[in-house]
């Protein structure tokens, strides 16, 4: 599979959200008796979104190509869809209907040097960048010691959204709350695929994916798509232990589709005492694992 199905993404999105809204969520009157649907109605979606039936089932159906920004957003707030729900529903109207030879949106794979130095000048703080398919193309010194789990399967670029997937015993004992870690990994993959649905590689990672772990399968069904651009991290690290980080995720303008991590600790608490001592251990190393770059992350 070169590129995503998107009349299939539409029609699987758009149903799930019908699905997970009642008609009390929806403010519309609760009718006794079976209801022979789950959630709402596809004429209850057209009620409420101001459009015919005809026009939502079609919709629903895989096509959302020629919808106006007023009716794409009539349907979200019909559906009641969070941001990036709306996203994503936006994204996908923008590629339904698009010609096979669309041009494809690139996903950088390599890095300016520039783009490194910052790495590197940020020695108090873990910090890395990745790319869209969650590849890792670059890290400071106190990411790799603290992603050290990560990078130990040589296989390059490194990936978080693999290592989560394809060694879950070693991802289970890193991330402490693995569980939401599998749902936030899928939900972003996803994301990303509605917004580059021709990227082959993106598509062999889901493929990959979807071949090896019944749990990814069964994340990557629900349709959930999620952003994750700040928040808490809560890792088992092998040296240091417990670590209770926020993280906040940045944009990179200048290179569209990177992202910059960093993550940090309140002063003067135990999480930072432990990155403390990481970036001790991390100094007294001399082969540390390094995120590494191959011909296939290009």
């Amino acid at each position: 599979m070169a590129a995503l199905d998107v009349p299939s993404e539409i029609r699987e999105f758009l149903s799930s959200r019908r699905a997970r809204l009642s008609p009390e969520q929806a403010g519309l009157p609760a009718y006794g008796g079976n209801r022979r649907v789950k959630g709402l109605r596809r004429e209850e979606v057209a009620m409420l979104a101001g459009v015919s039936v005809d026009y939502y089932v079609r919709m629903e159906r895989g096509s959302l190509s020629g919808a106006s920004e007023t009716v794409l957003d009539a349907l979200a707030s019909a559906l009641q869809l969070d941001e990036a729900e709306r996203e994503h529903l936006f994204s996908l109207a923008r590629e339904s209907g698009a010609p096979s030879s669309r041009r494809k949106r690139r996903v950088p794979g390599t890095l300016r040097p520039a783009l490194r130095q910052i790495l590197d000048a940020i020695t108090d703080a873990p910090a890395w960048i990745r790319n869209g398919r969650h590849d890792v193309l670059a890290m400071n010194q106190l990411a790799r010691a603290l992603y050290a789990p990560v990078l130990a399967d040589p296989r390059r670029p490194a990936n978080t959204t693999r290592f989560v997937y394809l060694h879950p015993e070693d991802a289970e004992r890193f991330f402490v709350d693995y569980d939401q870690v599998t749902r936030d990994a899928a939900a972003m993959l996803r994301l990303e695929a509605g917004h580059n649905p021709r990227d082959e590689q993106l598509i062999a990672l889901v493929g990959e994916l979807s071949t090896c772990s019944d749990l990814f399968r069964q994340r990557w069904a629900s349709q959930d798509v999620r952003f994750h651009r700040s928040g808490r991290k809560r890792l088992n690290h092998p040296v240091v232990g417990l670590l209770d980080l926020d993280f906040e995720a940045m944009p990179l303008p200048s290179e569209p589709g990177l992202q910059l991590n960093v993550y940090t600790a309140a002063a003067n608490t135990p999480t930072a005492d432990a990155l403390t001592l990481l970036a001790s251990w991390a100094a007294s190393q001399e082969n540390l694992p390094t995120e590494g770059l191959s011909s296939a992350a290009r």
